[in-house]
């Protein structure tokens, strides 16, 4: 077997998030659905995607909320973290290859880091843009976009209107900046260990004092 493995939401300032992982014996089995990058696919194409991946492949999810990130960025570096999570998900298929979107400038460098993490051998082909240039690493960018979309809609249904997550949406940063001046601190879904959040906290005391 070999696998695809991306991840959805690792630039997000509030949501999870998931990294999956995507097993097939033969690249054919992906022939004719016409899976592509997530970015370069539509929501309702992503949608109708999923689950015909889901029926024709092994596939691994593992989502890490916003409390997690925080609490794993005191102890390693996010790429770091990022090559761990990779290799939690390469194991749950047990593959003989498999090939990951590099997390790190360094692509070989970065290949060596999951491959320390792994609990079982595997051949690990670590490339930039591998979600455009390999199929099986698109229909895992299919899985987790769409396991992290569904996220964000229950996230909403509990917060309201919050964006897409990440830092350039401006409906998410309305959503943080009315919580935290509301609340005076960040909502639990935000990591707080991004620079997105040490700004407005910074902002709000700056605030305070000048009222004061």
């Amino acid at each position: 077997m070999i696998c695809g493995v991306d991840e959805a939401g690792k630039g997000s300032v509030l949501g999870p998030l998931v990294v999956a992982a995507v097993g097939v014996t033969s690249e054919n089995v992906l022939d004719g659905l016409g899976v592509k990058d997530s970015k370069l696919v539509s929501p309702k194409e992503r949608e109708r995607l999923y689950p015909l991946i889901r029926a024709q492949c092994k596939v691994a999810t593992i989502k890490l909320d916003a409390q997690e990130i925080d609490a794993i960025r005191t102890e390693m570096t996010l790429n770091a973290a990022m090559a761990r999570t990779h290799a939690r998900a390469i194991d749950k298929l047990s593959p003989s290859c498999a090939y990951v979107d590099a997390c790190d400038v360094n692509s070989f460098r970065y290949a060596e880091m999951v491959k320390g993490n792994l609990v079982k051998q595997c051949e690990i082909v670590s490339e930039h843009h591998a979600d455009v240039k390999y199929p099986v690493v698109s229909a895992a960018s299919i899985i987790a976009k769409v396991t992290r979309d569904r996220a964000i809609v229950t996230l909403a249904k509990k917060y309201g209107e919050i964006g897409s997550g990440y830092p350039a949406d401006p409906v998410t940063i309305r959503f943080l900046e009315t919580w935290i001046g509301e609340h005076g601190s960040p909502p639990p879904i935000a990591r707080k260990s991004w620079k997105t959040i040490s700004a407005m906290l910074a902002r709000k005391s700056q605030k305070s004092l000048m009222d004061f």
